[in-house]
C-alpha cells in the first residue's frame, strides 16, 4: 500500500477529543506496520498554520493548509468554534479548491457543518453529534441527515457522530485500506470495539429529556422511570400531567421532539441497557422488571433501536466482573 497523507483540520476553539482520538488510531496503524514507509503520514493543519488554541486552552502547533500537497484522507475537526469556522471564507475556498483531489473527506463530530458550509455535502446521507442533528437538517435541507449513527459513508464523504465516534471513524478508514485484521489490532490497542452496538442516541436519551426538562415535564419524566413496570399510555400519562390525551399529546410532541410512547420506549429500552450492564438479573427478569411484558417484545425494541439482541448487547457491555449471565 504506497503512504497514504491523512490532514486533520483544525480551527481556533476545536475540540481537542476530535484530533487526538482520530489521530492514534491512524497513528497506531503506522507503529503495526512494521515496515518503512509508514502506511500513513500525519498533518494538523490550519489555514493560517502555526498555534491553534483549542477549547481546552491547549495549543497546537499546525502547518497551514497551503503547504500540506496532496491529500489523501481529509478530516475536519469540530468543537465550540465550529460554526465561526464554517463561515471563515478562506478555509471554505480552500475546501472547494481541493476536495475533488481528494480520495475520501471526513468530519468528526461537528465538523459536518464546515462540509456543508464548503458545499461538499449536497445531497448526501451524513452525521454529526446527536446534539446538532436538528440543527444541521434545519440549515441544509438538501441532506438527509441520520440522528442515530455512529458513522456515515456516502461515496467519498464519511461524517461520524459526536466526539469518540471520531475513533470509530478511524477505524473504519483503516478498515477500508488495511482490511479487519488491521483494524482489529488497532481496536485492542485502544481498548475499544471495532463497531459499537446501536448508535449514538442509545447514550443520549436521557440527555435529550433533560434539555425538555424546561418544558416542565422533569417530574413526568422521573414518575415514568420510577413506574416503568405500570400501563403507561398516553391517556395514563395526560392525566398524570393533569391535561387530556388529546392536548398532552400534542404538547409533548411540541416540547420534547418525541411522542410520548417513544419516549416510555427509549427509558424502558435505557434502564434494560443499565441492568444488563451492571447485574445478573436474567434477560427475562429485566423485560418484566423495565416494563417490556415479555423477552420478545424486548428483543423487538433492541433490535429496532439498537440494532443487536439483548443477549449481544450483554455480551460486548456487561461487565466483565459480574461474571456470565444467564439468558432467560
Amino acid at each position: 500500500m504506497p503512504q497514504r497523507s491523512v490532514v486533520f483540520v483544525v480551527f481556533p476553539d476545536a475540540l481537542l477529543l476530535d484530533l487526538s482520538g482520530p489521530l492514534a488510531a491512524f497513528e497506531l496503524s503506522c507503529e503495526t506496520a512494521g515496515r518503512e514507509p509508514a502506511p500513513y503520514r500525519l498533518t494538523v493543519a490550519s489555514v493560517a498554520g502555526g498555534l491553534v488554541r483549542t477549547s481546552s486552552g491547549l495549543e497546537l502547533m499546525t502547518r497551514s493548509l497551503a503547504e500540506v500537497g496532496e491529500v489523501d484522507t481529509l478530516l475536519v475537526v469540530g468543537g465550540p468554534g465550529v460554526h465561526e469556522a464554517a463561515a471563515h471564507g478562506p478555509l471554505l475556498q480552500w475546501l472547494t479548491a481541493h476536495a475533488a483531489q481528494v480520495r475520501r473527506v471526513c468530519s468528526v463530530c461537528t465538523g459536518t457543518f464546515v462540509l456543508a458550509a464548503a458545499g461538499l455535502l449536497a445531497g448526501r446521507r451524513v452525521v454529526t453529534h446527536w446534539g446538532s442533528c436538528k440543527l444541521l437538517q434545519d440549515r441544509y435541507p438538501q441532506l438527509t441527515v441520520s440522528p442515530d449513527a455512529i458513522y456515515e459513508r456516502d461515496g467519498p464523504v464519511w461524517t461520524s457522530a459526536g466526539v469518540t465516534a471520531g475513533i470509530d471513524l478511524a477505524l473504519a478508514l483503516i478498515e477500508d485500506d488495511r482490511g479487519h485484521g488491521e483494524a482489529i489490532r488497532v481496536a485492542k490497542r485502544l481498548v475499544v470495539f471495532l463497531k459499537r452496538a446501536g448508535g449514538q442516541t442509545q447514550f443520549s436519551v436521557p440527555l435529550a429529556l433533560q434539555e425538555a426538562d424546561d418544558a416542565g415535564f422533569e417530574g413526568l419524566h422521573r414518575w415514568i422511570s420510577d413506574h416503568l413496570m405500570e400501563d403507561l399510555r398516553v391517556e395514563v400519562l395526560a392525566e398524570r400531567a393533569s391535561m387530556s390525551p388529546r392536548t398532552f399529546a400534542r404538547l409533548y410532541a411540541a416540547r420534547t421532539g418525541r411522542t410520548p410512547a417513544k419516549v416510555v420506549e427509549e427509558l424502558r429500552l435505557d434502564a434494560a441497557r443499565r441492568a444488563l450492564e451492571e447485574t445478573r438479573q436474567s434477560i427475562k427478569e429485566i423485560a418484566t422488571r423495565c416494563g417490556f411484558v415479555d423477552e420478545e417484545r424486548m428483543r423487538r425494541a433492541f433490535r429496532r433501536q439498537l440494532g443487536v439482541s439483548p443477549q449481544d448487547y450483554r455480551d460486548k457491555f456487561g461487565a466483565a466482573e459480574v461474571g456470565r449471565f444467564p439468558s432467560s
